[in-house]
């Protein structure tokens, strides 16, 4: 083809492609013969794909197959075709998870997994080099897995424990010592790495190996090996027997229990103090020999020359400061052992402090804080050291104070507390009460009192308590007596007034006494009873009585009442009813305002009949010259004189009322800004006051001198 044909069909090419559409609808992953086939099985993955394309022009398909997350795969054709992925002669290591993905133009797809399940694995077999080795020699043995693919793991066990302890190795040949002398059988098994889970095989065939024991041994002398104690020198021997054989060179360790005492390759010897750390020694000659371990052992029994001495405090209770003795004793000893040596005690730390007063005795003073000791005892060479002898010096109590809590309220329970600021617990408090032993109470806390719960049934102060604290076999510290006061709670209040109820009128001084009973301080509050939210005056007395005064008037007319309280209850007091009177320059004004009201209206009532007296007679005269028929103002004459007269004798009948009305209610009609009103009109006298009686008198008066 030449060159433009060439070209002219590319750009064709691309210009169709560049032109087409294209959708992969579905994308299906199927296992044939079937996904769950035995062993040696032809196995084909189809992948099977469906596209939508608008074109005429094949277009590329690129395929690619999954085995779970790893391409193992891949195609390019324009094909429409099928993909086939080919498994000829199916393994275990073939199962798995399988997904075809197609991708055309940049578009791609994937199926749904299949998974593909072989059964079945070859039985491995198992080679070993040799059938007979030496006590020592090692063997190679080999496992097969005939026609096994994929990764493979591989396990030998020599009769029933495995050869690399649970190891799986990746090569199926394994060299390694067998441990013990006789018949070992052998087999393996191996694994099939598969993802999720492993396929492991069928176990082999079995090899029987003979392995026979070395004639070398070690050797071991002990001497001396009976009546034994410590610090006997023993010599000790540890060699190999049959050494001229030929046998490679081994290596030998002497040692007692986890303490190597000496090594070597052919024979070794020691001399050898011995202890008695334990009553039985046990000592061990061992020959190494390649991987070949070969043991002797024999055990020595050894007396104690002395025993391990134990230090001890002479006090059971050490306070600070206190003389202490310290002494250092072995209990056991082996005298005869001895030959005369006598057994020397030490003392560590031996400081300034302590003082020797003897073999194994030590004196001096307990140290203010937590203190260690230990002691050696030292005879032909062997030293014995003693446990540590702790020891806590106790700080002593300080003298104890002793308080109540709260207060102390007769016929109450009162915490009663004591506590010793210094002192290490646990400290015992007793509470005594006149010399008798009340209470105890045992108190294992730094600085926390001890508290004791008693009824108060005495007035006075509580000094016939006192408390004792201790920690120890020492004289208990006392504390002083307690000085604290019984409050007596109030039980009664009563109240009077000065002066007596019936006496009180405005402007006079009135006192409320307020008297109780109870334990001052007390505390006295005043009230009245409209208002019994608010006192009228509160104070504070030592004292069982006091008193509120006030200068009483009209708006004092109420109830009263006192409260007293002290520190263990309060009381109310009985009520008084205080009604204040009239003043007495009032009371004194009413009589002179009565007198002077009658004499006023006496005064005028007579001037006023005096005139009518004389008007009377002068229209009598008149009438006796005047006409039979009177005249219009005659009639007018007449009338106004009528009416005067009648308006006197009401005028009259007013004053009377005035009087009867002032007399007999004085305080009310003078006080009263009611108006006034005639008896006539009323059934009860009207409250006037006695400015308007005498308004009306001065009216009547008036009217009277005008009509005249």
């Amino acid at each position: 083809m030449g060159l433009l044909p060439l070209i002219t069909s590319t750009l064709l090419f691309s210009w169709t492609t560049l032109n087409a559409a294209v959708k992969i609808t579905k994308v299906d992953l199927s296992i044939e013969p079937s996904a769950d086939v035995e062993r040696n099985t032809d196995v084909a993955l189809r992948c099977k794909a469906e596209v939508l394309t608008s074109g005429t022009e094949a277009l590329n398909r690129v395929y690619t197959v999954y085995k779970g997350d790893s391409v193992i795969y891949n195609k390019t054709t324009s094909s429409s075709e099928d993909l086939l992925y080919r498994l000829p002669q199916a393994r275990v290591s073939n199962n798995g998870k399988y997904k075809c993905a197609i991708t055309i133009m940049g578009k791609a797809k994937t199926s749904e997994a299949a998974t593909l399940t072989v059964t079945g694995m070859s039985t491995p077999v198992l080679r070993i080099n040799k059938a007979n080795i030496t006590e020592g020699e090692s063997v190679t043995a080999t496992c097969l897995a005939q026609g096994e693919t994929g990764s493979l793991l591989f396990s030998f066990h020599d009769n029933s424990k495995e050869v690399e302890n649970g190891v799986w190795v990746t090569s199926s040949r394994l060299t390694f010592v067998p441990k013990g002398v006789g018949n070992h059988n052998i087999h393996c098994s191996y694994l099939v790495l598969n993802m999720p889970y492993p396929s492991k095989s069928q176990q082999s065939n079995t090899v029987t190996l003979t392995v026979e024991e070395l004639s070398i041994e070690p050797v071991l002398k002990i001497s001396p090996q009976d009546n034994v104690y410590e610090g006997d020198t023993l010599n000790i021997t540890c060699s190999v027997s049959n050494s001229t054989k030929g046998y490679q060179a081994g290596e030998l360790f002497l040692s007692q229990d986890t303490e190597l005492l000496k090594s070597g390759e052919t024979s070794i010897h020691v001399n050898w103090t011995a202890h008695a750390r334990t009553p039985v020694l046990t000592i061990r000659c061992q020959l190494d020999l390649g991987d070949v371990e070969k043991v002797v052992s024999k055990t020595v029994s050894v007396r104690e020359l002395f025993s391990v001495p134990t230090l001890r405090v002479s006090a059971v209770e050490v306070f600070q400061e206190d003389e202490i003795s310290l002494t250092c004793r072995s209990e056991k000893l082996s005298y005869g052992r001895l030959e005369g040596e006598s057994l020397i005690y030490s003392l560590e730390p031996f400081d300034y402090q302590m003082v020797r007063k003897g073999n194994g005795v030590f004196v001096g003073k307990a140290k203010t804080i937590d203190f260690n000791y230990t002691c050696t005892a030292a005879a032909k060479g062997i030293k014995k050291k003693s446990n540590v002898l702790t020891i806590h010096p106790k700080v002593p109590v300080s003298t104890p104070k002793i308080w109540v809590s709260g207060s102390a309220i007769l016929g109450k329970r009162v915490e009663i507390f004591c506590l010793s600021d210094t002192g290490t617990p646990p400290i015992t408090y007793t509470l005594w009460k006149a010399s008798k032993q009340n209470q105890i109470a045992v108190v294992h806390e730094f600085n926390k009192a001890a508290n004791f719960t008693v009824v108060i049934n005495e007035t006075g102060r509580l000094n016939h308590y006192l408390c004792t604290a201790s920690n120890g076999d020492r004289t208990p510290e006392l504390s002083d007596k307690l000085q604290t006061a019984v409050i007596e709670p109030m039980t009664i209040a009563s109240l009077m007034v000065v002066p007596d109820v019936g006496d009180i009128s405005e402007g006079h001084s009135v006192i409320l006494i307020c008297s109780f009973l109870g334990t001052p301080p007390v505390t006295v509050k005043w009230f009245r009873d409209s208002d019994d939210l608010n006192p009228l005056d509160t104070t504070t007395t030592n004292s069982n009585n006091t008193n509120y005064e006030f200068v009483a008037n009209k708006e004092h007319t109420d109830s009263y009442y006192c409260r007293a309280e002290n520190r263990a209850n309060s009381v109310k007091s009985n009520k008084i009813n205080v009604v204040v009177g009239m003043a007495m320059w009032k009371k004194l004004l009413i009589p002179g305002t009565i007198i002077l009201v009658v004499f006023s209206l006496v005064m005028v009532g007579f001037i006023l009949f005096t005139r009518s007296r004389r008007g009377k007679r002068e229209r009598a005269a008149e009438l006796s010259v005047k006409p039979a028929s009177p005249k219009s103002d005659d009639s007018l004459t007449v009338a106004l004189t009528h009416d005067t007269e009648v308006y006197n004798a009401a005028t009259g009948s007013l004053v009377f009322t005035v009087l009867l009305c002032v007399a007999y209610r004085p305080h009310q009609y003078l006080s009263s800004n009611k108006p006034l009103s005639h008896p006539k009109h009323s059934s009860h006298c009207v409250v006037t006051p006695l400015l308007t009686a005498i308004i009306h008198a001065l009216a009547c008066m008036h009217a009277e001198v005008r009509s005249g």
